[in-house]
């Protein structure tokens, strides 16, 4: 009997009501991989249903509603872990209705479009790239839109797919990681708050980082790069406890530095770019194939970033602090009845939300 009992607190949290941290992780794990799967099915049951005579324009929208598709198999299994097994609200993830959270939408969403443009400029100044030509369509993408197609829907079709991108890497890698790895570091082993935050941080910006290793063209600097994008994607998250900044940054600053100043991102090219350039700079500085995401003067736009996001906090909240809420989510009940239960110190979070 008390080996069953030690058993079973190894396995089961009795007061959160959910499993321990690592056998959580094992089942997110477990869950994303088959909302993956799903995914994929749904995606080639709808190319399935395309026909092989079909037009650059149809073949084009079965193609990103497929990837699309793809994608969101991989958001439901995100979602489903935290809802089923961490036994969490959505706002614990960083998403909410809030007012807030548009603005601080809006404000990603143009920091994703400014800081590509200071990379354009600074290489352009610097001669390391020249325009080639203003929407160019590009012969060999990666993402397969034919050349066929009109460039603006070839646009909006791409900013379609990293729409879904930005807020499925945000939820997993910012929402769900480190809100995880946040929760579990606070107090253990006397770790603080401070301790934790930076402990979630490193963990959700490494992955983040090593998450883009297969990417075509992809370099040491270009990981090291991405990560620490990551921790600005962390610092944004951790100061507004919502996810929005994030997401809005991740996206337009993909679509930005490949769609509208024809750099590669992340070692992939976009069906049609605004402005085409010829890059003739060292690899070093601009990251070459990869990406400016690869190179050094990508750095100058991340030190731009974490001031433009400061300033952005300051000027809404008032103030630069990290939200405690964070590190000590309010669970759902398990019989789904609407109360809350304490979280691993004991402790339940005011509903910041309102006050903000």
């Amino acid at each position: 009997m008390t080996d069953g009992a030690g058993l079973r607190g190894l396995l089961w949290n009795e007061r959160e009501r959910r499993p321990r941290a690592l056998w959580r992780f094992a089942l997110a794990l477990f869950l994303l991989l088959v909302g993956g799967i799903g995914g994929v099915l749904a995606a080639s049951g709808l190319a399935a249903l395309a026909p092989s005579t079909a037009g650059p324009t149809p073949t084009a929208l079965v193609t990103v509603a497929a990837r699309t598709l793809q994608v969101a198999g991989f958001v439901a299994g995100t979602l489903g872990a935290a809802w089923l097994v961490d036994r969490r609200e959505l706002s614990d993830l960083g998403l909410d209705r809030s007012p807030a959270w548009w603005a601080d939408l809006g404000f990603g969403l143009a920091l994703g479009v400014a800081l590509p443009a200071l990379v354009f400029a600074v290489e352009l100044a610097a001669g390391f790239v020249r325009v080639t030509g203003l929407v160019v369509t590009r012969s060999d993408p990666s993402l397969a839109i034919g050349p066929g197609v009109a460039p603006a829907l070839a646009l909006s079709l791409t900013l379609a797919y990293f729409v879904g991108v930005g807020v499925f890497e945000e939820l997993l890698f910012r929402g769900y990681l480190l809100t995880n790895v946040a929760e579990g570091l606070a107090g253990w082993r006397g770790i603080g708050l401070g301790g934790s935050f930076a402990g979630a941080t490193v963990v959700s910006s490494l992955a983040f980082g090593v998450g883009h290793w297969l990417n075509p063209n992809v370099t040491a600097l270009a990981l090291v790069n991405i990560a620490l994008f990551g921790g600005l994607f962390a610092a944004s998250y951790l100061l507004t406890g919502r996810i929005a900044a994030a997401v809005g940054l991740h996206v337009t600053w993909n679509f930005s530095i490949a769609s509208l100043f024809g750099f590669p991102v992340s070692g992939f090219t976009t069906p049609v770019t605004a402005v085409a350039v010829e890059q003739s700079g060292p690899p070093l500085a601009t990251g070459g194939s990869f990406g400016p995401e690869g190179g050094l003067v990508a750095l100058g736009a991340l030190l731009a970033g974490f001031g433009a996001l400061a300033g952005w906090v300051g000027w809404r909240e008032g103030e630069l602090r990290w939200r405690e809420s964070i590190a000590r989510p309010m669970l759902r009940d398990a019989a789904g009845d609407g109360t809350t239960a304490p979280t691993r110190d004991g402790r339940e979070r005011a509903d910041e939300s309102a006050t903000e």
